[in-house]
Formats: structure tokens, sequence, C-alpha cells
């Protein structure tokens, strides 16, 4: 089982990639960490350097758990929910977790506008976690 998570080094992205392992575990998945950039390009060598920083910090404390952990660090220049589905497309994921912020009682009804396109979207089930 192929698990995605969409992750930024959010508090939120830690606890969805905390919920995979936990999914990895349970199904004997494998775990894939995906970073979306929106910009392309462009974006500043220091941002770049940050978000691979994030992401090897938290694959080596699942590698350390003992799961199997993938990164990726994509900068196509799609808006982050529609990068998102499109990699686990190509993945195979066969679940996505993403992290959700707490919002307001109408924040509540919308998610954001990632969380929404993603969920809408996705091929595969969605968990949210926040």
């Amino acid at each position: 089982m192929n698990i995605l998570v969409a992750y930024d080094g959010t508090k939120e992205a830690r606890e969805a990639a905390r919920v995979a392992a936990k999914h990895a575990r349970a199904f004997g998945g494998r775990i894939i960490l995906a970073f979306s950039m929106v910009g392309g390009p462009e974006i500043p060598r220091q941002e770049f350097e940050h978000a691979e920083k994030e992401l090897q910090s938290q694959a080596i404390t699942l590698r350390e758990e003992g799961f199997e952990c993938e990164t990726l660090l994509s900068v196509r220049g799609l808006e982050t929910g529609e990068d998102i589905v499109k990699i686990a497309e190509e993945k195979g994921a066969e679940e996505i977790i993403i992290g959700v912020q707490r919002k307001s009682k109408v924040g509540k009804l919308l998610f954001g506008s990632t969380a929404q396109y993603i969920i809408l979207n996705a091929a595969c089930p969605v968990v949210t976690v926040r």
C-alpha cells in the first residue's frame, strides 16, 4: 500500500506523517512524503533548501521507526492541491493523508482550497488530520 502524505513541515503535516505511520504499520504500507512548492523554478534557493531539510528530517524519523519512506520535492509550478493529486496518481497512492488547520465555523465548512481540491479530485481515499 502506497500512502502519500502532503508534507510541508507544519505541525499539521507532522501529525499527518504520524497517522501515515500508523496506517503503514497496520497495512504493511510504504510512505511517500511529498512537498509541493508553488511557483516553479523561480523559487529562491533558500526555500528549496528548507523544504529539502524538512523532508529529510521527517524521512529519517520514519526510517528509524522501521518504515519504508520516499521523499519527493515537486516544483512543477502547479497549485499544491493539483500537484498532490497528480503525484498520487503517478505514484499509485492508495491513500492520501493531509493535515488541515483549525478554522472558524465557516472555515470548517470549506476546509482550505488546497484540502478541498484534494478531497474532491483524488482518485483514492483522503484522510484529513488536524
